[in-house]
């Protein structure tokens, strides 16, 4: 068998074809099979540096797994990957490996970097359909840790604490575990099925999930301390939408991104006869430009919409999506208009408007061009109106997906955890310490809407001081 494969570019992933995937919600990459797992991860190099390692934020041994997958021990590559990761079939589908692992591979320098992400999810899907074991509970040390929010922080830091003998607790809002996983991401990117058997992996070494429990209203942060709970891990992420407080957004027919994926994710609300519609048909216009705006646009898709826009102020090459994300939306139809700022959502005016005002409100959506003018605080041309260019874009349906902030209620129900003014808890580096005896926090709850991978290492940073924390306690 050879040992290095010099190919220039990544094996490609195999995938649904978008005119049939368009009409459907089953997922859009189909995965690696055995053959193309062996040709990708032949093309590693396995740097003595390591650097794609310091480019992962839970620190994968990432050359060792892919040396596995060289041998085709399958297995032995998810045992190492699952030592650092507590979600690998989720982290394969959806981390940013573009602009974290991947951008440090040396393959990378003279053409595509190794195709780690994709590696990962054949590794993690490979023992999931052969694997029975479902792992061993560890011998308990006698400590309770209470985790709020079964998130990607919260389920990293259960998982953690669970592998060396914690007794924990996780509470969620929601009736069903997996936070954003489950109610943000579209089935099509990643199936729930999977979301489920990672928790169920969870739940084998020991972790307890409570649903339906809101911290903060349900029960207070204090009150878990009463109930024997040692230290608390605070993972309830940026739930909290954000709109542009134009006119007309109260307005029938426009949606937070959160809402509409929501709705339709976890809620069933394409369904017939739903108790909680949600559009079908139309046109549809998608306000911002990440990962987010890109789920609901092509979620709409799916939902029967006409014509989907994707409107954001910005270029292209300001686009915060994954390229990956932005290529299969442009494969399904949707039409990006960009260094375009919405002005004003339009409705009814009188009764000789098109539409019937018992199905909608929303008419239109008053838009204006824009320019890239000076760099801003973070380096990014700030976007400014081109005079006399408004038009009006015809729409009946308005999505808001410009980004979200922590849900207030916490920190209104919690005496001395510090926020900042975004609303995110204040916590000390590379800890997730807050300024509130025995309470940590990670993830978006602390830094607002970011990645599944970040909320992951900060779940992972807080469980080793926790573990620190009650063992010197």
């Amino acid at each position: 068998m050879k040992n290095i494969n010099m190919q220039a570019t990544k094996t490609p992933m195999p995938t649904q074809d978008a005119e049939i995937r368009r009409r459907n919600f089953d997922e859009v990459t189909l995965g690696y099979t055995e053959d193309d797992a062996l040709n990708e991860s032949l093309r590693c190099l396995s740097c003595k540096n390591t650097p794609c390692v310091a480019g992962c934020p839970v620190n994968v041994r990432i050359p060792e797994f892919i040396a596995r997958i060289k041998e085709l021990d399958f297995e032995g590559a998810y045992k190492i990957i699952s030592e650092s990761s507590s979600l690998p079939a989720v982290c394969g589908r959806v981390c940013p490996q573009e602009t974290q692992c991947e951008a440090r591979c040396v393959r990378g320098i003279k053409g595509e970097p190794v195709a780690i992400g994709r590696l990962e999810r054949f590794v993690a899907d490979y023992h999931n359909a052969h694997s029975s074991a479902s792992g061993s509970k560890p011998e308990p040390n006698g400590h309770r840790v209470a985790i709020v929010g079964a998130g990607p922080a919260g389920l990293t830091c259960a998982g953690d604490l669970a592998r060396v003998g914690y007794e924990v607790t996780v509470f969620e809002a929601l009736h069903k575990a997996g936070g954003v996983l489950s109610y943000g991401i579209p089935e099509f990117r990643l199936p729930k099925r999977i979301v489920d058997k990672e928790v169920e992996n969870l739940e084998a070494l020991g972790v307890k999930l409570m649903t339906n429990v809101i911290i903060g209203k349900t029960l207070l942060v204090d009150e878990l301390f009463d109930m024997g709970f040692e230290a608390v891990f605070i993972g309830s992420g940026a739930g909290l939408p954000a709109f542009m407080n134009i006119p007309g957004e109260s307005l029938k027919g426009v949606y937070s991104a959160n809402e509409f994926l929501t709705r339709s994710n976890l809620m069933g609300a394409f369904r017939e006869n739903s108790e909680t519609p949600i559009m079908k048909g139309g046109t549809v216009a998608v306000v911002g430009g990440g990962n987010v705006a890109m789920d609901a646009a092509r979620t709409a898709v799916r939902l029967g919409a006409d014509k989907v826009y994707i409107v954001y102020r910005r270029s292209e090459e300001e686009l915060p999506a994954r390229r990956e994300e932005v290529e299969h939306a442009k494969e399904e139809g949707i039409e990006f208009m960009l260094l375009t700022n919405p002005t004003e959502v339009l409705g009814y005016n009188n009764e000789n408007d098109r539409r019937d005002p018992k199905n909608g409100s929303v008419i239109g959506m008053r838009c204006q061009r824009m320019a890239l003018g000076e760099p801003d605080a973070r380096g990014r041309r700030r976007p400014v109106p081109v005079e006399g260019s408004e038009f009006t874009l015809d729409v009946d349906t308005v999505v808001m997906s410009i980004g979200t902030t922590p849900n207030p209620l916490i920190k209104s129900t919690t005496a001395d955890l510090p926020t900042n003014e975004r609303g995110g808890i204040i916590v000390e580096e590379g800890t997730g310490k807050t300024g509130k005896c025995g309470v940590y926090a990670g993830g978006d709850a602390v830094t607002g809407a970011a990645t599944v991978i970040s909320a992951m290492g900060a779940g992972k940073l807080a469980a080793a001081a926790i573990d620190e924390y009650l063992r010197t306690k």
